[in-house]
């Protein structure tokens, strides 16, 4: 019928001007007859969320601050209604989140028309995801280095269930702190880091540490110490003997009650008052350790 009456121009004018004439409420349900043809390309909030992976409560807080406004909003229910090209601005700003930018920065560079300023905040914004990934790499590092010494620690002697055994461990070198007395989570994080201070810079290439680190205590001083895998000279560095050693695990509350025992043991078994006390960390946790306890009791016979 319609298309049959859309050829006739006075009866186009007439239906439109009837259609003015109506009650409101007969022109509420042609709006909302109108409406729903419409809705076919467009998506709920619930349903834009998930295309985007965000919540419906983030689309609502963007709309709210006038960062992605949905392109319809019923007058009557309130519901919000998004177009592609609105997905398209809520994945941009998820790429851009990803960059350490906050919400008004990413609501400037999307209002931005200068394009030259968009270019350089999208390479300012380059660099900060480069600064990210370089830090994100080396907690993983760090996180591959401390499951895999869990995973180690066992043979390094904390699965002794007595409480001390006797270790044979080979010839170390060892660098002494010249500054730190102590373990904290502040000087543990990047250990070697104050060792390569120590050292001079055309000298670092020379230098390898073991991921470890311990207390060096002789004639009642004490420092941290790395344990040195590569070095130029002996100058400057401690070298621990090979032999045996007389170990115990303890944590930080009882290691002086430990070391005594310690003391005592190898005095009456092995008659040695050690000239020096070695504390190797063993980490437990994310941000905890306990200490091996190692005293110098027998040196190696060398073969003539």
């Amino acid at each position: 019928m319609f298309a049959f009456l859309s050829g006739n121009k006075f009866i186009l004018y007439f239906v439109a001007f009837m259609s003015r004439i109506c009650f409101n409420h007969h022109k509420l349900l042609c709006y909302k007859k109108v409406k729903r043809v419409d809705m076919n390309n467009y998506f709920t909030i619930k349903q834009a969320a998930e295309i985007v992976d965000m919540t419906t409560e983030t689309l609502r807080h963007y709309d709210r601050i006038g960062l992605v406004k949905p392109c319809h909003k019923d007058e009557l229910s309130g519901y919000r209604y998004y177009s592609e090209q609105e997905l398209v601005k809520l994945q941009t700003i998820e790429l851009l989140k990803a960059m350490d930018l906050t919400l008004m920065d990413i609501k400037d560079i999307l209002q931005q028309n200068d394009l030259s300023k968009v270019i350089a905040f999208l390479k300012q914004a380059e660099k900060r995801a480069d600064d990210k990934i370089a830090r994100l790499q080396y907690a993983k590092s760090k996180i591959k280095r401390a499951y895999l010494h869990y995973e180690n620690k066992f043979q390094d002697g904390y699965s002794q269930s007595e409480n001390y055994f006797v270790r044979h461990i080979e010839e170390r070198v060892i660098m002494l702190s010249n500054k730190m007395e102590s373990p904290t989570l502040k000087n543990l994080w990047d250990y070697h880091r104050h060792f390569y201070q120590q050292i001079e810079t055309s000298l670092h290439s020379q230098f390898l540490f073991e991921d470890m680190a311990g207390m060096f205590t002789t004639e009642g001083i004490t420092r941290l110490f790395a344990v040195c895998l590569k070095y130029p000279s002996l100058e400057g560095l401690t070298v621990l003997p090979e032999g045996d050693y007389l170990c115990a695990i303890c944590t930080e509350e009882n290691k002086n009650a430990v070391l005594q025992n310690l003391l005592e043991r190898a005095k009456t078994e092995y008659d040695v008052c050690p000239d020096f006390v070695l504390h190797n960390i063993i980490v437990t946790g994310i941000l905890q350790w306990d200490y091996q306890i190692q005293l110098f009791i027998k040196k190696e016979k060398k073969n003539v």
